[in-house]
């Protein structure tokens, strides 16, 4: 919020927040969800280039704390969001939406799961 203020002072606070709650979340999906691989070698012998970063987190054990942190921290962003856009109908549809396309690929349900086949690879 504080980064998107100064530089697009002409949208009003509920957008602000939509756009920061929105931001924040697509960016954590691409990095978390999407990238496979590590960035540097590991003697895992190959296993981690075909796993995401969320996968590779804790050796894949759930509900560590950096696990719950990086679940938590969406859900708190989204609590202030949907607080400062006074629940308003279409930024509560936009935020759930994201929300939940954040909090769905972390559970321990979809550890390793390719819907649809997408980025099986």
């Amino acid at each position: 919020l504080i980064l998107l203020t100064p530089f697009i002072p002409f949208f009003s606070i509920p957008v602000v927040w939509t756009l920061t709650n929105v931001i924040h979340n697509l960016a954590m999906y691409v990095f978390l969800h999407t990238v496979k691989g590590t960035p540097f070698e590991t003697p895992d012998q190959g296993k981690a280039r075909l796993l995401t970063h969320w996968e590779q987190m804790d050796y894949g054990l759930q509900f560590t704390s950096s696990r719950k942190f990086l679940s938590i921290s969406p859900i708190v962003l989204y609590l202030l969001a949907s607080f400062y856009t006074k629940y308003d109908a279409a930024h509560f549809i936009i935020n759930t939406a994201s929300l939940l396309s954040v909090l769905l690929p972390k559970l321990p349900q979809f550890h390793g799961v390719r819907l649809f086949g997408i980025n099986k690879y």
